[in-house]
């Protein structure tokens, strides 16, 4: 009896051992406590270095957290066509001092090599004209300096942003294209032309322009080129004039740009925007470019102007539409039917 009795204690003592060694060796607790264990004693110490957690292949990943959000890179935008002219380099300048560029006037900075050119265009925005420059150019994927008149950019600031918004340059061109150089302007009147053109710029914008500024006629008076140079504002001539303005059609401006290029064999090209024949005649001109072996050297400014902010508040005040009367609207305008 004791000995059936001593065999039954000693089967019960062994079964509860077995079980005590199964809950702490194999139970999904005991798993979680040490995996807390591990991560508490992971944070606290010092990590030379991330390593790479090796994944189970009996795990199931349901959720990831990233600890810093991926930000996309701005990538630059396709061109369209894979023979366009495209911009073969990016000059950034710096307009200390008030440089001057195109040898028509300015022989110092001789920055382009063979066979490069600068398009550069005046007097706009303008309705028609400007919109077809700008198509011309994005249909190459090429870009531009342009020159705006400030009147020109209060009458159409939504085609100013336009130019701006597909990555030309903009700098300015007076604010009604005055002679600066004829004996009746007065310096503080050329002063006043060259100020109220940018600050008329960076309104139709809404930012700063660039710092870079071509005389009406490229007329360089002497006092306005020292004003320019004390505003460090680069002057802007140029290597060859396409005289648009003259021209009795497209042909003819193509014509002349492509000969006096030629013979140059890189430069500046001075053509305007406003006219309706330079509109017409840039397609042809940007494919007879690529075809004669020239690229495209696009010139941006390392800094913007800073406009003088009594020209910017002049000209917001003078903007301002005069009240035509002072009546209330109930008396000037009447339902008689509906």
């Amino acid at each position: 009896m004791r000995n059936a009795l001593g065999l039954m204690l000693g089967s019960v003592l062994t079964a509860v051992v077995i079980t005590a060694v199964w809950f702490f060796t194999a139970s999904p607790r005991a798993d979680g406590a040490a995996a807390n264990t591990a991560n508490v004693l992971q944070t606290e110490r010092p990590v030379a270095a991330a390593k790479p957690v090796p994944v189970r292949d009996d795990v199931e990943v349901t959720a990831a957290i990233p600890a810093k959000p991926a930000v996309a890179p701005q990538a630059k935008a396709a061109c369209a066509n894979p023979d366009a002219l495209g911009v073969a380099r990016v000059v950034e300048i710096d307009t200390t001092g008030g440089p001057g560029f195109g040898f028509e006037h300015f022989k110092q900075l001789d920055f382009l090599t063979d066979k490069e050119v600068v398009l550069t265009f005046d007097d706009g925005p303008w309705p028609v004209n400007t919109p077809s420059v700008l198509k011309a150019l994005e249909d190459e994927c090429t870009r531009a300096v342009f020159f705006p008149i400030g009147k020109h950019a209060t009458y159409h600031p939504e085609i100013l942003k336009q130019v701006a918004v597909a990555g030309h340059t903009i700098g300015a061109h007076t604010w009604s294209h005055a002679n600066l150089n004829a004996k009746k302007i007065s310096d503080q009147q050329a002063k006043d032309e060259i100020e109220k053109g940018f600050s008329a710029v960076r309104l139709a914008l809404g930012a700063a322009p660039a710092p870079f500024f071509r005389f009406p006629e490229l007329q360089h008076g002497p006092a306005a080129m020292a004003y320019l140079g004390s505003r460090n504002v680069a002057i802007f001539s140029c290597d060859l004039d396409s005289f648009d303005f003259r021209a009795k059609d497209a042909t003819q401006i193509v014509n002349t740009v492509m000969t006096k290029l030629d013979k140059s064999g890189k430069g500046i090209i001075l053509m305007h925007d406003f006219q309706k024949h330079t509109a017409e005649a840039l397609p042809t001109l940007l494919r007879r470019l690529k075809a004669g072996g020239y690229k495209v050297v696009q010139m941006k400014a390392r800094a913007p102007l800073q406009t003088l902010p009594e020209y910017d508040e002049a000209l917001v005040k003078d903007m301002k539409l005069p009240t035509a009367s002072t009546r209330p609207v109930g008396s000037v305008v009447q339902t008689v039917s509906e």
